[in-house]
């Protein structure tokens, strides 16, 4: 006698398969998967105490195995001393958007890591500078302080159009050290100051300390950080981006 089985019911038939993600829906199949395999004996899942060792030791392992969170470490080591008497023609002074001064290449076509040793001092129209940016240069500005008076900085954007810097220069920075006889007139001579000019990223910034050494506010090793984690400021402008 042929026994026919009846069919049976699916307990999955109402499972709308589009509402499963399409990441977890391989996951899902298989955990839902009934075994085709004969069963086989297995251990108790009675947690005994040689278990409960085993689990926290596994527990421990796993903990220790963590890759831990990497921050970035700050390089506090102390500023050089200051290079050379003091100069005019190498210090700079921030007043207002329309009266400050940087540090810039004093040769044609001179990448600014070559000018360290003989930048010099530009700064705006009617400033008591020797030298000027030439118009358009400075395409936009800001400045702003400390509510603790440590430092002033000056953050902007630059047509590098308008400057004889050498083609697709990245930039790079003035400080105490170079050139020589650096200073801002904030802090005076030997006090802490960083200055970056990125004529490819189209923008400068400006800091200056009111102590020697502060390498929490003027920190001299972000040199080839760039402007936004040297000095944090504003690079956009309305109606100009340094980007």
């Amino acid at each position: 006698m042929l026994v026919v089985a009846g069919r049976s019911t699916n307990r999955y038939q109402d499972l709308t398969v589009d509402t499963i993600p399409a990441h977890k829906r391989h996951n899902e199949t298989l955990a839902t998967r009934p075994s085709s395999q004969s069963k086989k004996p297995h251990r108790s899942f009675k947690k005994g105490t040689k278990q409960v060792a085993r689990l926290q030791r596994r527990s421990r392992v796993a903990s220790n195995n963590t890759t831990p969170t990497r921050h970035p470490r700050v390089n506090a080591a102390p500023t050089p001393q200051p290079t050379g008497p003091s100069s005019v023609s190498t210090t700079v002074h921030i007043t207002s958007v329309t009266d400050f001064a940087l540090l810039l290449p004093s040769r044609n076509g001179e990448y600014i890591s070559d000018a360290e040793s003989d930048a010099t001092a530009y700064c705006t129209n009617g400033s008591s500078c020797q030298n000027t940016f030439p118009a358009g240069f400075v395409t936009g500005a800001t400045i702003s302080e400390a509510s603790d008076g440590s430092y002033i900085q000056i953050t902007g954007c630059l047509d590098p159009g308008k400057f004889q810097f050498a083609q697709d220069d990245a930039g790079g920075q003035m400080d105490v050290r170079f050139p020589n006889g650096a200073k801002c007139t904030f802090g005076g001579y030997g006090a802490s100051f960083i200055e970056q000019v990125e004529p490819s990223a189209n923008r400068f910034c400006l800091r200056c300390c009111a102590s020697a050494n502060d390498q929490v506010n003027c920190n001299s090793h972000n040199d080839k950080a760039g402007c936004p984690v040297a000095v944090p400021g504003t690079y956009d402008f309305d109606g100009v981006s340094c980007s």
